[in-house]
């Protein structure tokens, strides 16, 4: 799950990281307000939006005076973002940060996140912080440090001390940085995130150690034992079909292909979109139902794959074991009836109670494309889509 940058700002807050002071406005009501309370003459006006690259992409403007601020907030809210992360859709804006500006001096890159590989946490960090630190990593990956620990036993004060030494030399810099650091961990750690990041993090010319950045991502399996992070999830930054899917405990992803599947298995689930791939064609969506879904998760499976006006074929793929052929076919032919599926179906059943599964297909009176076998059924699918 993801949050916004204000959110993750508060959550800084409350570890003792400092952050530039800023207010959040969703209407254009409450601008006058809010800079009343910032203050100054200088603002950083920031949108709100869960993509990233948004000071390339005029989401991060710099402004001079209330009058400029009001007219950058004013332009921003409701409009649309385009980013390199937010897709040629882009991302409306329905909130936006108006934080005061800080002198910088120096910008740094400070993030935590977990090595799968190693099966560690990692702080990665670099004096090469800002809008370019992708383009960095590409170009010139020595000036990206990286540094392990354990997750139980966290980060060493020894480790956050080398880290702040590996960044800079003044004294003040090296203990501000190391009492940074650890924190940045235990945020990780404790409130079981995925991503913890400041880019950048900057000292001033005062000689102070800012975040003026922040993001986290958290994982969804955790949130369970932080009621008050899932309290903080936006939906309306989400895909409505991801959203909607999480109602039926759906495993749902919408891609950019022309084929929608159905499948029971995040493995088989998979497999299905590799052999779409060899057939010539491209997924519309990762879909998994589960090994136990019943007859309304189905139903509901194909109404979501169905939003989408790129789908031009649907492949369901089932494999039957908890998840009877049956119950399946019950499902497809209820959801067929109910919302009038107008786009060719191919379905490939196999497993308990296939043959039961196959002649409630033929009886039900559906046009519905069966086939034997996963290859076949995938060349069916793409063969279609690309007919209709």
């Amino acid at each position: 799950m993801k949050i916004h940058e204000y959110q993750a700002e508060s959550i800084f807050t409350r570890w003792g990281i400092p952050v530039s002071q800023g207010v959040l406005v969703e209407s254009r009501d409450q601008i006058k307000k809010a800079l009343q309370e910032i203050g100054g003459k200088d603002f950083v006006v920031k949108a709100q939006v869960h993509a990233g690259g948004r000071g390339k992409s005029g989401g991060v403007k710099l402004v001079r005076g209330e009058e400029e601020c009001f007219k950058a907030v004013s332009e921003m809210l409701g409009s649309r973002l385009v980013t390199y992360q937010s897709g040629q859709a882009g991302r409306e804006v329905r909130k936006v940060l108006i934080a005061q500006t800080v002198s910088i001096a120096r910008e740094y890159y400070l993030a935590v996140t977990l090595d799968r590989q190693q099966g560690k946490g990692v702080v990665i960090y670099s004096q090469a912080g800002g809008v370019d630190i992708e383009e960095t990593a590409r170009t010139q990956p020595e000036k990206i440090l990286k540094k392990y620990f354990d997750i139980v036993f966290g980060l060493s004060p020894f480790e956050s001390r080398e880290i702040a030494f590996a960044l800079g030399k003044d004294t003040e810099f090296v203990k501000s940085m190391g009492q940074i650091v650890p924190k940045v961990c235990e945020i990780f750690t404790q409130l079981d995130a995925t991503l913890v990041e400041i880019n950048p993090l900057v000292v001033t010319k005062e000689g102070n150690l800012v975040a003026i950045d922040a993001k986290i991502d958290f994982d969804d399996n955790s949130l369970y034992r932080h009621p008050d992070i899932a309290a903080l999830r936006d939906v309306l930054e989400e895909d409505p079909r991801e959203v909607e899917a999480k109602k039926y405990n759906l495993n749902y992803v919408g891609l950019d292909g022309s084929v929608g599947c159905m499948v029971n298995g995040a493995g088989l689930a998979m497999a299905t979109m590799d052999v779409i791939k060899l057939a010539g064609g491209m997924p519309a969506n990762f879909l998994d139902v589960g090994g136990g879904a019943k007859v309304d998760q189905v139903r509901a499976a194909f109404k979501i794959i169905l939003q989408d006006k790129k789908v031009k074929a649907i492949l369901v793929n089932i494999f039957g074991g908890i998840m009877k052929c049956d119950v399946v076919a019950e499902g497809i032919i209820e959801a067929a009836r109910e919302i009038q599926i107008k786009v060719p179906v191919v379905v490939r059943l196999e497993g308990t109670n296939v043959d039961k599964g196959k002649e409630l297909l033929q009886k039900s009176g559906i046009q519905i494309v069966t086939a034997d076998g996963l290859s076949q059924a995938a060349t069916l699918a793409v063969k279609l889509a690309g007919k209709s």
